[in-house]
């Protein structure tokens, strides 16, 4: 009996890692795949490859695209809470932070609800378009905010802009240039 159970347990060891090994290189082009169409739909038009020069960072992950060797926008990988589970966002931000689009990387939302997130034309994700997060009050009307809630979907809307103010955070400590102001000269004077 020992024998038997031993013998089954090898064979089904050996299947389950010649499976993983044939699934390995396929699954990570697919996600890489996923990544890059998340950096192009959120950033203006690029000629690099943001998801070559990726740099983790505490909170995510920050890919900069550039076009002729300046930058032209961040795209911002972060994580939140949703309904469902994890609500995994790519934030696009414009060099001075102002968010240019979004995209919604993984999630486990409630289908028919929470799951409409992925439609860029649903309110949370058409709204943040053209907005900054320090001149505008992102979060959900119910909560004072500028942004429309999916109906019946408030906690996916919550978890959304919550995502989004955790990638301007990413951006602001990470990416943000600080312009110092130019040097005057002392005239005596206070």
């Amino acid at each position: 009996m020992v024998l038997a159970l031993s013998i089954i347990c090898l064979v089904c060891s050996a299947l389950l890692g010649t499976v993983y090994a044939v699934t390995k290189a396929p699954i990570e082009a697919s996600q890489l795949q996923k990544v890059n169409e998340a950096i192009a739909a959120v950033t203006p038009a690029f000629d690099n490859v943001p998801s070559e020069n990726v740099r983790p960072v505490e909170g995510g992950e920050i890919y900069t695209a550039t076009q002729g060797g300046e930058t032209v926008g961040y795209a911002i990988k972060v994580s939140a809470g949703g309904f469902g589970g994890p609500l995994t966002v790519m934030v696009g931000f414009t060099p001075d932070g102002t968010i240019y689009n979004t995209s919604v990387v993984s999630h486990s939302e409630t289908p028919g609800l929470g799951a409409k997130l992925v439609d860029e034309s649903v309110a949370p994700r058409e709204q943040v378009k053209g907005k900054h997060p320090e001149r505008n009050n992102l979060t959900v009307s119910k909560d004072g905010g500028e942004i429309d809630a999916i109906t019946a979907s408030t906690i996916t809307s919550r978890a959304f802009l919550k995502a989004v103010g955790q990638a301007y955070e990413v951006f602001r400590t990470n990416c943000m240039t600080v312009v110092e102001p130019a040097n005057t000269e002392d005239n005596g004077q206070e």
